[in-house]
């Protein structure tokens, strides 16, 4: 099991050769995940031009192509979970990592704070 943070499923939509082929690989060897939340930003993102892609058709490719999934199992426990990560303020971030923290998984992700504060995220170069 492994979720993905919203710069990674994007990465993985429409940069692919963004991510290093060592994360690349382990992301081809899992079952993949994102929260509620990935699709949340991703949506914010799109409303003020940030992205150009519609994010149901990200997802919708994604879980075609790969098997992504959107988790929402977990998600009243990530929510009671991201109330105690006070080392960010982003509410993105800790709802993220807060629903990988829910199952112990891991989350891929290249955010630094996030791998200084969760020794599940993963990210190699």
């Amino acid at each position: 099991m492994l979720f993905l943070d919203t710069h990674v499923t994007l990465w993985l939509y429409a940069e692919p050769l963004r991510i290093p082929a060592v994360t690349a690989r382990m992301i081809d060897r899992c079952e993949l995940f994102i929260s509620p939340m990935v699709r949340l930003e991703m949506s914010l993102l799109h409303e003020i031009g940030r992205i150009t892609h519609d994010p149901e058709g990200i997802v919708g490719r994604l879980a075609r192509d790969i098997g992504l999934t959107i988790d929402t199992g977990g998600w009243a426990r990530a929510a009671e979970i991201s109330a105690h990560l006070s080392w960010t303020r982003d509410p993105f971030d800790r709802l993220i990592t807060a629903h990988a923290l829910a199952y112990g998984a891991q989350l891929c992700t290249r955010d630094r704070t996030i791998h200084d504060h969760y020794t599940n995220a993963v990210w190699a170069e």
